[in-house]
C-alpha cells in the first residue's frame, strides 16, 4: 500500500468515528459531513423546535422534550438547531448533561445544579458577570457539609459549582449529603436562578442585540430506567413526577428525554406539561409497505461519502465511489443493512475500515463486520425476546410487544433491536435488518 494511499485510509477511519457528534454549530468541517435526513424522517423536527421558540413572544417561555434512539444523530440534530437559532438572533447555551451528572444515579438537585453550573459558565465566558447572592451563602453551608478543603468562596458561581459536581459524581456519599440540603431547597433554587442568573443575563444579552436565551440539556436521554422504589423507575421519577420543577425557568428549554418514556403508561402527564414530544426516527430505507425508499438510501450514499470526499458536491462523490468500494452494491449493502440508524452504519464503515487495512473496500471485509454485529447483537436474546422481535415484524407496532412487561420494548430498543421510522402519513416499528436476517427469526417467520 502506498503512503498516499495510506494517509487516506487514515482520514477514511477517522472521519467515520461512530461515536463522534459531528461539532456542525461551530466546525467548518464538521459542516460537510452534515446530512440532512427531514425528508425521510417524516419532517422537520429541529424545525419544529425551533417554531416553537420563533413563534412565541421572546419573553414566553417554552419547555419542549426531544428523543430518539441512541444513536441516531439527537446530539449533531441539536447543535445544528444551535445554529439555526443563534442565526435567529438568540443566545443558545448547549451542554451534554453527562459531563456533570453521574446517569445512574440522578436526582432533580442534581440536574438543577448542572443547569446553573453551565449557563454561569457560558456567561462568564461572554463577559456576563453574576452576583449570585443566594448561591454563595449556599456554598458556605455546602463547604460544611462535605468536610472536605473544597475552596468555594470568592470563586466565580460557575467554579464554585463545577468543584461541587466534580466531587459529587465521583462519590454517592457526597451526592447522598448534598441532595439531603438541596432537596428540601429546590422551589429556592429555581427562584434563585430566574432571579440572580437567568434574568439578569437575559437583560445583558437584549441590551447586545440578542431576542433572548435557549438552554439545550442533551444527554438525560442516557437516564438509566433503575427501580427506585416500587413499580417507578428512575426516569418516571425525574420527568412525571418531578417534571413540573424543569419548567419553572424563565426562559427557553429543551430537554433530551430517553425513549422509553414515550411508551409509559403516564406519558399524558409528559405531552399535559410539556406538549408534544418531538421524536428523531431512524432515515426510511423501506416504505411503510415495505418497498426500497429510494430518497433514503440515496441520503445514506451521502452520508458515507461525505466522510470519504467533504470538499465534493454530491454528484462528483458518486463519480469516485469507485476509489472506496469495489462495487456500488458494497455501499448499497451497507446503507439497507445499517436500517437507517446513523452510527450502526458508521460503525460497520468504520469496522470494515479497519478490517480491510486498504482501499477500496471489498466485499467480504463488509460481509465479516456485519456477520460479527449480528452475533453480538443477538447472542442474548432470550426465546421471549425472539417472540417479541416477531410481532414488531409482523405487526409493525409494538403495542402488543410490551404484553410479557413494562419493559420489554425498553429492552429492545436499548439493546438496538427494533427501530422506529416516520413519513407523512405513517409511524412504524421494525427490527433491525441485521437482526431480521438471524436464521432464528427467519425460521419463526415461516413457521
Amino acid at each position: 500500500m502506498t503512503p498516499d494511499i495510506q494517509e487516506r485510509v487514515r482520514k477514511f477511519y477517522q472521519a467515520t468515528n461512530p461515536s463522534k457528534t459531528l461539532l456542525v454549530d461551530s466546525s467548518e468541517e464538521d459542516r460537510q459531513y452534515y446530512i440532512n435526513f427531514a425528508s425521510v424522517r417524516g419532517g422537520p423536527v429541529i424545525g419544529n423546535l425551533k417554531n416553537r421558540i420563533l413563534l412565541l413572544s421572546p419573553d414566553e417561555p417554552t419547555y419542549q422534550l426531544f428523543t430518539g434512539h441512541v444513536g441516531c444523530g439527537k446530539s449533531t440534530e441539536l447543535r445544528w438547531l444551535k445554529a439555526e437559532l443563534e442565526d435567529a438572533g438568540f443566545h443558545v447555551v448547549y451542554f451534554e448533561s453527562t459531563q456533570s451528572l453521574e446517569m445512574q444515579d440522578v436526582d432533580i438537585s442534581d440536574i438543577l445544579l448542572a443547569i446553573t453550573g453551565q449557563v454561569s459558565k457560558n456567561l462568564e465566558d461572554i463577559g456576563i458577570d453574576l452576583k449570585p447572592g443566594y448561591f454563595e451563602q449556599r456554598f458556605k453551608d455546602i463547604k460544611e457539609i462535605f468536610k472536605t478543603p473544597i475552596e468555594l468562596s470568592q470563586v466565580k458561581l460557575s467554579v464554585g459549582i463545577a468543584n461541587i459536581t466534580a466531587q459529587t459524581k465521583e462519590s454517592l456519599t457526597l451526592r447522598d449529603r448534598l441532595r439531603g440540603y438541596l432537596e428540601p431547597q429546590t422551589r429556592g433554587i429555581i427562584k434563585a436562578i430566574n432571579q440572580e442568573v437567568l434574568e439578569p443575563a437575559i437583560a445583558t444579552l437584549k441590551s447586545r442585540g440578542k431576542k433572548g436565551l435557549v438552554i439545550i440539556v442533551d444527554g438525560l436521554d442516557k437516564v438509566a430506567n433503575k427501580l427506585i422504589q416500587a413499580n417507578r423507575n428512575q426516569q418516571e421519577y425525574l420527568f412525571v413526577d418531578r417534571g413540573d420543577q424543569l419548567s419553572y425557568f424563565n426562559c427557553h428549554l429543551i430537554y433530551t428525554i430517553p425513549l422509553a418514556l414515550r411508551f409509559s403508561n403516564e406519558v399524558h402527564r409528559l405531552i399535559d406539561r410539556f406538549g408534544n414530544i418531538e421524536v428523531l426516527p431512524m432515515v426510511a430505507v423501506k416504505s411503510h409497505q415495505g418497498i426500497d425508499h429510494e430518497e433514503g438510501i440515496n441520503l445514506l450514499r451521502q452520508l458515507v461519502l461525505a466522510r470519504a470526499f467533504p470538499e465534493l458536491k454530491p454528484q462528483e462523490r458518486f463519480n469516485r465511489l469507485g476509489e472506496v468500494f469495489d462495487t456500488p452494491e458494497i455501499l448499497e449493502r451497507l446503507c439497507h443493512i445499517s436500517g437507517g440508524h446513523v452510527r450502526q452504519l458508521l460503525r460497520l464503515l468504520n469496522q470494515a475500515i479497519a478490517t480491510e487495512m486498504n482501499l477500496p473496500i471489498s466485499l467480504p471485509s463488509v460481509e465479516k463486520v456485519i456477520r460479527e454485529e449480528q452475533n453480538f447483537l443477538t447472542l442474548p436474546l432470550a426465546r421471549n425476546q425472539w417472540d417479541l422481535l416477531q410481532e414488531v415484524k409482523q405487526t409493525q407496532s409494538v403495542q402488543r410487544a410490551t404484553h410479557d412487561s413494562d419493559y420489554s420494548y425498553d429492552i429492545l430498543m436499548r439493546s438496538l433491536l427494533v427501530f422506529e421510522y416516520k413519513d407523512r402519513e405513517n409511524t412504524w416499528f421494525d427490527v433491525n435488518p441485521i437482526v431480521a436476517t438471524d436464521k432464528e427469526l427467519t425460521d419463526a417467520s415461516n413457521k
